[in-house]
């Protein structure tokens, strides 16, 4: 398309920001690999548009060619505008002044967009006076003012800590407000909710559309999550493998999609009141009738230390206390908790973060030493067991983490990685050691060739599989979950889903199931326990604490949740704004 064609497009549909025919390609050491193959999407001032697909689909690769950030090694073809200026071929002196002024990034992790060695008032003053002729202390104040923008209680004190002083939702906020800074025209949100619980979420949510209704900024959201999208969105571009294979507005995508791709990405996220049958969310996941049974062992080692008629977990007041710093007071992140978990049961820990739901899952496997209370295994008090007692108990329970890129040994071979828990309790040497690796691989449907394959050659939803293959290769009867499947797309996560589930219902351990995606917890668990502030508000079954919530903590936090229904959530989203109780799905 010429330059004069592609201005008339422009300025005809009122988009401040177009893209056409962009095709983006990396040369590798196998080749060139084409990331995004010829799309084109507009969005118009005020608008919020939506980019969804499964990981490697292209969506992050094409939001971060509107900036200017490709590598070298990337090649870029078509047109991409800010209202007539033509950003591909730009000189880096030029972007420079488009990217901060005109278009902005809220990144995914705040933590990683701030520097850890400078105050949020600082880094947000530099961002003024890098793009505008500012003195520092116009700068000083017109960043107190976006601290306040952005609904940071006590922005002159804020102004002056640094990130870690901060919690994740108001360092989410720090970021927001320096990518507003210069009153851009249009920002791009990569994943802005991902790492936050549900009533922050919905907080920065709100924030995102009352700025686009305040300063009509284009948002261009990247994301995962189609609750998100459901509660956001004006419009929603669907990618697959670097084509869009849809677009459409928000309502008319949910309610009636075209195409086969969009259908199977909605099918494939759970909904909060919305327990599909058989608890399976793809209808292409292998039934785990029953598991081979090379991958079961006997419990002979156990045999005088557990009780076969007691509860798998059963935790008694139990408090964990942190020292304080600089003679401050101790930080109490557990306070006084108590509950229990059934032979075969799944319990799903919920609450916001810091509410102390992780620290009481390592507290339960012995990763933390209680303070106070006691932690019994299979009516085993293990509470003060020495490292050398503890440890033949440690073939009854394992854990799964959120991210498997961090929990697996980057030299080490998949195999190896599986092994490694066998070997260390001299369990199986050889081929027995080589075969029930393969076993453990088969259960969670990844074939004996991967064992020598390495972390960074599979993708995230392999990896996690391979953690759940290693978790359960001395068959445990009681797992800990925390987060694991929070950082998959939604089809990865629907296949790890459905998998872990078969897995759980074969072999029958208890879990407890760590989560702060209410959708997934009404999906998973039998009983549902709820936690604020380190103590524990609520306990009882799914349908009762889910459905019909006896504390307001507990309501306020299910309001929060979005759900994947643009008419259902506007609904929700009022009636959390008016603190009240949300309507769920039939």
């Amino acid at each position: 398309m010429s330059t004069e064609a592609t201005t008339a497009r422009l300025a005809a549909s009122g988009s401040v920001l177009s893209i056409a025919d962009l095709k983006i390609s990396f040369a590798t050491d196998d080749g060139v690999v084409e990331a995004v193959k010829g799309i084109g999407f507009d969005v118009k001032p005020g608008e919020i548009v939506a980019v969804v697909g499964e990981s490697g689909s292209g969506k992050s690769v094409t939001s971060m060619s509107v900036l200017g950030l490709l590598p070298k090694t990337s090649k870029i073809s078509g047109d991409l505008r800010l209202d007539d200026r033509e950003l591909v071929g730009l000189k880096d002196k030029d972007m420079r002044k488009v990217r901060g002024n005109d278009i902005a990034m809220i990144f995914q992790e705040p933590m990683s967009a701030l520097n850890p060695v400078y105050t949020v008032g600082w880094q947000i003053r530099e961002a003024l006076r890098a793009h505008q002729d500012i003195s520092r202390e116009a700068a000083d104040k017109r960043a107190v003012e976006l601290l306040d923008m952005v609904g940071i209680p006590s922005p002159e004190e804020r102004f002056r800590q640094y990130p870690h002083q901060l919690s994740g939702g108001l360092r989410q906020r720090v970021v927001i407000a320096m990518a507003i800074a210069c009153d851009p025209k249009v920002i791009i949100a990569d994943e802005p909710t991902t790492a936050l619980d549900v009533t922050v979420q919905a907080e920065i949510l709100g924030l995102l559309r009352k700025l686009r209704d305040t300063l009509n900024t284009a948002i261009v959201l990247i994301t995962h999550d189609m609750g998100v999208v459901a509660d956001l969105a004006d419009r929603v571009v669907v990618m697959y493998q670097g084509e869009i294979v849809e677009q459409a507005p928000v309502h008319e995508l949910f309610a009636s999609p075209k195409e086969d791709y969009t259908r199977r990405l909605l099918a494939a996220v759970p909904v909060l009141g919305q327990r599909p049958a058989g608890r399976r969310l793809l209808d292409e996941t292998p039934v785990q009738e029953d598991v081979d049974e090379k991958i079961r062992l006997s419990d002979s080692e156990l045999e005088g230390q557990i009780q076969t008629d007691a509860p798998a977990l059963e935790i008694k007041d139990l408090v964990l206390e942190y020292p304080g710093k600089r003679g401050q007071a101790k930080n109490r992140a557990v306070d006084g908790v108590s509950l229990h978990i059934n032979k075969g049961e799944i319990l799903g820990l919920v609450g916001e973060s810091g509410s102390g739901k992780s620290t009481v899952g390592r507290c339960a496997i012995r990763l933390l030493k209680p303070t106070q209370g006691t932690v019994s295994i299979a009516g085993r008090d293990i509470t003060n067991l020495s490292t050398k007692e503890l440890r033949p108990l440690r073939r009854y329970f394992s854990i799964v983490f959120q991210d498997p890129a961090s929990t697996l040994d980057p030299k080490m071979t998949i195999g190896e990685s599986i092994a490694e828990p066998m070997v260390l309790h001299k369990m199986f040497q050889g081929k027995q050691l080589n075969d029930r690796v393969v076993s453990l691989l088969d259960s969670v449907e990844l074939s004996g060739q991967y064992r020598n394959r390495y972390p960074h050659e599979l993708s995230g939803g392999q990896r996690q599989r391979v953690s759940i293959a290693r978790a359960l290769a001395l068959d445990p009867q009681l797992l800990i979950a925390d987060e694991p499947t929070s950082a998959l797309d939604v089809s990865v996560q629907a296949r790890v889903l459905d998998l872990f589930l078969g897995l759980q219902q074969s072999l029958g351990f208890a879990c407890l199931f760590i989560s702060h995606d209410l959708a997934v917890v009404d999906l998973l668990a039998d009983r549902v326990a709820v936690m604020q502030r380190g103590k524990l508000v609520e306990v009882g079954e799914r349908d009762q604490v889910l459905h019909n919530p006896q504390q307001e903590y507990t309501r306020r936090l299910l309001s929060a949740a979005p759900v994947a229904d643009p008419v259902l959530q506007a609904e929700r989203r009022a009636a959390w704004e008016a603190g009240k109780l949300a309507p769920v799905a039939d």
